[in-house]
C-alpha cells in the first residue's frame, strides 16, 4: 500500500507542466545549483544523505577526466522532505523544488527493478527531464547490477545535460558487422566479451552458447552479451561506464557507427564525445590545469507554502472585463488550489501599492473568506510592479525574516518600463515570481523575473471562453505537498453564444478520482441556469451563486461517484460568454490517480524554427497509451489552433508507446506570446496502460567473465512488457505555460518546411519479396502529403547513411503517398547488391515534398540474406573447444582422434556391409520389368 502511495505523490511532484525547468548553472569549469531530491515515500535515513553526497563527489573527479580536465561538479542542494525530522543543518530552500529537481532519490517504478534511468524524450542535444535513482541503488546495493554509483551518475548526467543517448539497444542487441561477423551493439567493438543464453528455472538455471535465428539470421533473442571483468578499452561510459577500464566517451575515432545503438540512431551516427563537444558547456571552457575542489553540498528541507498574490488594478484593467475575471480566478485559487497550512498574503498595485490583507495561514474557509473580501473592486491609476513586488517582500518578512522559498504570484496586463529596475533585487531575494501576464500588452521584463527565480509563466487573452486565466491559477499548486493537497483539473471549457442558449455537455469522473470534486461556472451578462446531474441521473444540490463575481460553485461532498456527470446551462443574455471548469483529487491515497501534464520544447522561439509541444499521461510511472489527446494554442490577439498529439513513434514524437504525446507546431499568425492548454480523453477498452521499463534506462548487466568463467549477476525480477490493461474512461485538462514568438513575417512567404524525417521504418522478408511499413510524415513536417518517396538500398550500413544519393534506387513509382501519419506500405523485390559477400541489405527511404523540399534519410532497417559468420563456440550446439571460454576443456589433439577413429570403424563397418550384400544377391533370381 505504501508503495503505491509512493507512485502518487512522486508522479504529482514531478510531472506537472514544465518539468524541464533545471536550474542547473555553469560557472567557470563547474556546474552549480544542483537539486537532488529525496522523495517523501523514502524512509528518514540520514545516511542516504552521506552516501548521496559521496556518489556525487566520486562523479565529480570522474567526470573532470572524461571531459579532459574540463567540467566538474561545484555545488550541490540535497532537498529534504518535511516529513523528516528538522535539523539545525537543514535550511529553508529558496528556489530549489521538487518541480526543478535534477536527480530525484525515489522508489522504483516497479517493485524490485532499480535501474538507474533518464526520463527523456526530445531530440539529440536537447536536454532531459530528471535523473531517478532508486534508495538502494544509492546505499551501494546494486553495484554488481549497474555499476560504481558515480560513474552511473556521469553516465546519467550525460543523458540530462546533453542529450545524447546508450550506446547500446535492448530491442537490437545484436547486428551484423561489415567485417560478416555478428557483434554485440555496443561502443567500442574494442569491449570483449562473450555471447551466451542464461536460463534459469526455480532454483536451477544454466548456461548455454547462442544459436542463430533463422529469420533474422542473428543470435536469439535470450542470448546475452557478457563482458570481460579485465579490459583494457578506454570507451565508452554511454555503453557501460561499469569496467573499470572505460573512463572516456566514445569519440569520432572510437565509435562504432555500424551498430543500431540508440545513440547511432537518435544523433544521426555522431559519438557522443562529438555531441557533447557541441554543447555551451564545452564550447565555453578550457581544460583545468589543477585538480578541481570537491562539490560543497547545501541541506535544505522543505517548509510551509507562502504565497503573496500581487493583483494589478491599474485602470486599464478596467477595460475587456480583465478586472472582473482576475477576481474569478483568484477565488478560484484561493477557494480550491491553496492547501490548508499554506500562508496567503494579498497586495494590489497600480501607480503605488497597497497591501490589503497580511500573511494568513489557511486552516478552514473563514480565512479563505477574508481573503475573498480583499480582492480589488475598482480599476484606476497608473502601472507600478516593482512597487508591488516590494510590498509583497514586505508582507512576507513581517512573518518570514527571510523571503527564501516564499512565492510571489504576480498578474498585470501594463507595460512598465522601470520593472527592469528591480530585477536584481527580486534574483536575490530568494522569492520566487510567478508571472500571469493577461492581454498582449503585459511587461516582458516580468518574464526575466520568473525565469531566474525558476517561477512558471502563464498568458490569458482578452478571450474569456478560453478559459486562460483559470487555467493558470489552476497550475500553480504547490509541487511540494501530499497528493491528497493536489488538485487535478479534469474540465476547461467556454463558449460564446450567440442566439443559441444553451451550453450542454458532460464530464467524465474516473475512480481514480473524486475527492472534493469542485464545478466551477463563470459568466459575463447575467446567471445562467445551471443544472448537473450525477451517473445515476439524480439532479445535484444548488450552486452557490456569487452575482458580484459572476461566478457560482459546487462541491461535491465525499468522494463523487464514478461515471458520466451530465451538465446543463441556459443564459439568461444574448450574447453571452460562459466557462465550465471542474477540479477533483485523488480519491484513494494506496492508488496512483492518471496525470496529465504539457510543455513546449522551448519557451522562447524565433520564426520560421518549430516549436514542438509534448503532452504525457501517467498513472504512477505507467505510461496511458491510445488516448485522444488534443492541444490549443492560443496567440497574443487570442486566435486558437487545434493540433493533435500522437505518440507514434514519427515526426516530433521520439519514441513510440511512451505515454508522451508530442507534435510539430508551426502556424504562427503573430508576433508575442502563445499559451499553452492540453486536453486529454482516453475512451473506455481504447486507452490502455503498458507495463514497461523506462527508456535510457541503464543496461542490466547479466553477469562478467571472471578468468574465462561466467560469474552471474542475480537475475532482475521478470516483468511482461508487452502486458497491457484496459482502463475505464478519464478526462483531463492541464495549462502547459507560454511561449514568446519573434520575427513572425507578415508577408507571403515560400515553401519553409520540409517533410518530417522517418523513423519508424520497418521491413519484413517474405521469401524473395521485402514488405516495408512506416508512418507518412506530411508536406510541413508532419502535416499535408509528400510528393513522393526515395528508396534505397545497399549491402553496407556506413555507404547508405554516408552517400545515400550513390544507393541503389528501389522502382517506387507505383507507390502513392498518404496523408501524414497514415500507415505506408511498400514490397518490392530487391535488386543485385553490388557488395561482395554482403550479408544483409540495409534500405532507408527519403521523402519529398511539392517544393522539392527533401527530409532527412530514415531509419535505416535491415533485412539478411544468409546467415553471416559466427564464432564457432557462439552458434554450434557442439563447438570445437576453446580454452579461453567456460566449460571447453578438451584438448584438440583429442578431438582429431576421436574423429580419425570413428571414420576407421565407420569404414570397416561399411565393408562388411558390402561384402555380405554380395553374397545374398548371388543367389538370388533376377527380375526384369
Amino acid at each position: 500500500m505504501g508503495f503505491f502511495r509512493n507512485f502518487v505523490f512522486l508522479l504529482v511532484l514531478y510531472l506537472l507542466p514544465g518539468s524541464n525547468t533545471s536550474l542547473v548553472q555553469l560557472n567557470g569549469n563547474g556546474f552549480e545549483d544542483i537539486i537532488i531530491a529525496i522523495d517523501p515515500g523514502v524512509p528518514e535515513d540520514e545516511t542516504l544523505i552521506e552516501q548521496i553526497k559521496d556518489m556525487v563527489t566520486t562523479a565529480s573527479t570522474y567526470l573532470f577526466e572524461a571531459t579532459e580536465k574540463r567540467l566538474f561538479f561545484k555545488n550541490v542542494s540535497i532537498l529534504i522532505p518535511d516529513n523528516w525530522k528538522k535539523n539545525p543543518q537543514y535550511k529553508r530552500p529558496k528556489h530549489e523544488s521538487y518541480k526543478h529537481a535534477d536527480v530525484l532519490v525515489a522508489p522504483p517504478i516497479h517493485r524490485g527493478r532499480d535501474e538507474p534511468y533518464t526520463k527523456q524524450f526530445t531530440a539529440c542535444e536537447e536536454k532531459g527531464e530528471y535523473i531517478h535513482f532508486s534508495p538502494d541503488f544509492v546505499l551501494g546495493k546494486k553495484q554488481n547490477e549497474y555499476g560504481p554509483r558515480g560513474r552511473r551518475f556521469v553516465h546519467e548526467w550525460a543523458h540530462l545535460r546533453w542529450g545524447v543517448f546508450d550506446e547500446y539497444n535492448d530491442n537490437e542487441p545484436y547486428y551484423s558487422a561489415k567485417s560478416k561477423k555478428i557483434e554485440a551493439t555496443r561502443c567500442s567493438t574494442g569491449i570483449t566479451g562473450i555471447n551466451r543464453v542464461y536460463k534459469c528455472q526455480g532454483n536451477s538455471c544454466a548456461i548455454k552458447r547462442c544459436r542463430i535465428d533463422s529469420k533474422t539470421k542473428l543470435f536469439e533473442k535470450d542470448c546475452r552479451f557478457f563482458p570481460d571483468k579485465e579490459q583494457t578499452e578506454k570507451t565508452s561510459i554511454m555503453f557501460t561506464p561499469s569496467i573499470d577500464s572505460v573512463v572516456k566517451f566514445c569519440n569520432e575515432k572510437t565509435h562504432n557507427r555500424e551498430a543500431p545503438s540508440i545513440q547511432n540512431k537518435m544523433c544521426n551516427a555522431r559519438s557522443t564525445w562529438e555531441v557533447i563537444s557541441n554543447s555551451e558547456d564545452l564550447k565555453n571552457t578550457t581544460p583545468m590545469v589543477v585538480q578541481p575542489p570537491p562539490p560543497v553540498f547545501s541541506l535544505l528541507r522543505i517548509s510551509d507554502r507562502i504565497v503573496c498574490l500581487v493583483l494589478d488594478k491599474s485602470g486599464s484593467m478596467g477595460n475587456y472585463n480583465r478586472l472582473n475575471r482576475m477576481n474569478q480566478a483568484a477565488k478560484h485559487f484561493l477557494l480550491q488550489i491553496t492547501g490548508n497550512g499554506s500562508w496567503v498574503g494579498m497586495v494590489h498595485f497600480d501607480s503605488t501599492a497597497n497591501i490589503k490583507s497580511k500573511l494568513i495561514q489557511i486552516t478552514s474557509s473563514n480565512e479563505k473568506n477574508q481573503l475573498l473580501n480583499s480582492l480589488p473592486t475598482v480599476a484606476s491609476g497608473g502601472t507600478s510592479i516593482c512597487a508591488g513586488i516590494e510590498s509583497a517582500f514586505q508582507v512576507i518578512r513581517e512573518i518570514h525574516p527571510q523571503i527564501d522559498g516564499s512565492e510571489i504570484v504576480l498578474l498585470t496586463d501594463g507595460e512598465d518600463s522601470s520593472a527592469r529596475n528591480c530585477v536584481d533585487k527580486v534574483k536575490q531575494s530568494g522569492a520566487i515570481i510567478h508571472f500571469i501576464a493577461l492581454g498582449p500588452s503585459a511587461d516582458e521584463a516580468v518574464i526575466q523575473m520568473s525565469n531566474i527565480t525558476g517561477g512558471s509563466h502563464f498568458f490569458s487573452s482578452d478571450q474569456a471562453q478560453n478559459n486562460g486565466l483559470i487555467d493558470a491559477f489552476g497550475a500553480l499548486a504547490s509541487g511540494n505537498t501530499d497528493i491528497t493537497q493536489q488538485p487535478l483539473q479534469l474540465e476547461s471549457k467556454g463558449l460564446m453564444l450567440n442566439n443559441n442558449p444553451w451550453m450542454n455537455g458532460t464530464v467524465i469522473i474516473d475512480s481514480t478520482v473524486g475527492k472534493d470534486t469542485f464545478f466551477l461556472v463563470t459568466w459575463v451578462g447575467e446567471s445562467p441556469m445551471i443544472s448537473l446531474w450525477d451517473p445515476n441521473g439524480t439532479p445535484t444540490g444548488s450552486f452557490t451563486v456569487d452575482r458580484v463575481s459572476k461566478m457560482a460553485y459546487l462541491s461535491i461532498p465525499g468522494t463523487a461517484k464514478v461515471g458520466v456527470w451530465t451538465y446543463s446551462l441556459r443564459t439568461n443574455a444574448n450574447p453571452e460568454t460562459l466557462t465550465l471548469t471542474v477540479n477533483s483529487r485523488a480519491a484513494n491515497s494506496s492508488v496512483p490517480p492518471i496525470i496529465l501534464n504539457a510543455k513546449m520544447n522551448k519557451d522562447t522561439n524565433s520564426f520560421p524554427s518549430p516549436i514542438i509541444v509534448y503532452a504525457e499521461i501517467l498513472q504512477g510511472y505507467t505510461p496511458i497509451l491510445g488516448a485522444n489527446v488534443t492541444a490549443f494554442i492560443e496567440s497574443n490577439s487570442g486566435k486558437t489552433e487545434v493540433l493533435e498529439l500522437l505518440d507514434n513513434g514519427a515526426g516530433a514524437d521520439t519514441f513510440k508507446n511512451d505515454g508522451v504525446y508530442s507534435r510539430y507546431f508551426i502556424s504562427y499568425s503573430e508576433n508575442g506570446r502563445y499559451s499553452l492548454k492540453v486536453r486529454a480523453h482516453g475512451g473506455a477498452n481504447t486507452a490502455t496502460q503498458n507495463l514497461r521499463n523506462p527508456l535510457n534506462r541503464a543496461a542490466y548487466i547479466p553477469g562478467w567473465v571472471v578468468d574465462g568463467e561466467i560469474e552471474v549477476n542475480p537475475p532482475s525480477p521478470e516483468i511482461d512488457e508487452d502486458t497491457q490493461t484496459n482502463l475505464e474512461s478519464f478526462i483531463r485538462t492541464v495549462s502547459g505555460g507560454a511561449f514568446v514568438v519573434s520575427n513572425v513575417s507578415t508577408f507571403p512567404l515560400p515553401d519553409l518546411y520540409p517533410p518530417s524525417q522517418i523513423t519508424d521504418l520497418e521491413a519484413t522478408p517474405t521469401g524473395d519479396v521485402i514488405s516495408l511499413t512506416w508512418t507518412a510524415p506530411g508536406d510541413d513536417f508532419d502535416v499535408g502529403k509528400v510528393q513522393q518517396y526515395i528508396i534505397r538500398i545497399s549491402g553496407s550500413i556506413l555507404d547508405l547513411r554516408d552517400n545515400f544519393e550513390d544507393a541503389l534506387q528501389v522502382n517506387s513509382t507505383d507507390l502513392s503517398p498518404k496523408e501524414a501519419n497514415s500507415k505506408e506500405i511498400f514490397t518490392f523485390k530487391p535488386g543485385n547488391i553490388s557488395e561482395e559477400n554482403a550479408t544483409h541489405i540495409f534500405i532507408a527511404i527519403q521523402s519529398v515534398d511539392k517544393s522539392n523540399l527533401t527530409s532527412k534519410v530514415s531509419n535505416i532497417v535491415q533485412v539478411a540474406l544468409f546467415i553471416p559468420q559466427a564464432d564457432p563456440d557462439e552458434s554450434d550446439p557442439n563447438p570445437p573447444p576453446n580454452e579461453n571460454h567456460p566449460n571447453s576443456r578438451v584438448s584438440i589433439t583429442f578431438l582429431v582422434l576421436i574423429v580419425v577413429g570413428s571414420v576407421v570403424i565407420v569404414l570397416v563397418i561399411l565393408s562388411i556391409t558390402i561384402c555380405v550384400s554380395k553374397k545374398k544377391n548371388s543367389s538370388r533370381p533376377r527380375t526384369q520389368f
